[in-house]
């Protein structure tokens, strides 16, 4: 049985035309604004336990969310938020999950220099001397994995929680008909 964890979904929206960063600062004193530093608004929310970087053009990114309810959620807070402020949001903003960071763990030593050799090096990229994972970029599901010797793996690019689901049961499938796991 292997577990995964969903870490991270980042998703992006546009919920207005264009927003005044300074006027939301002003109205959003927990939010930070230093456009010398970086372009955005940053507003953290702690239920569910996110952040939002908004923009001028109106875009939102939404990041720290564990699930894609928790974004949806993070994002109708922040049209709310902005909406008190003054500022004309959209009815229903689209939204869009950008990438999905999941973590798993397959219970099983992983040699990674056998794995590099069988799954063939076209997709694989392992230099232990600079990082210690191995990164197997995997073509369907279109994800990349970073795979460690303790049998822990990281999965990244997903835009659905199928897809990590199908990585993580195709590359245990793989290592298990190579004799790996």
């Amino acid at each position: 049985m292997v577990d995964i964890r969903i870490e991270n979904v980042v998703a992006s929206t546009t919920i207005a035309r264009e927003i005044d960063l300074k006027k939301l600062k002003e109205s959003l004193p927990e939010s930070n604004y230093n456009p010398e530093q970086f372009p955005g608004l940053v507003l953290r929310l702690n239920e569910p336990k996110t952040a939002a970087l908004i923009f001028r053009s109106g875009k939102v990114v939404c990041t720290g969310g564990k699930t894609i309810k928790d974004v949806e959620t993070a994002i109708k807070k922040v049209c709310e938020k902005v909406a008190a402020a003054g500022i004309k949001v959209y009815k229903k903003p689209v939204i869009e999950v950008q990438n999905i960071v999941a973590s798993a763990n397959l219970h099983a030593q992983l040699n990674l220099n056998e794995i590099a050799l069988a799954l063939g090096l076209e997709n694989i990229e392992y230099e232990p001397e600079q990082f210690p994972g191995l990164v197997y970029r995997m073509d369907e599901p279109r994800v990349v994995l970073l795979l460690f010797g303790s049998g822990k793996l990281v999965c990244t690019g997903a835009r659905k929680d199928k897809e990590v689901e199908q990585a993580v049961k195709r590359i245990s499938k793989e290592l298990k008909e190579k004799g790996l796991i």
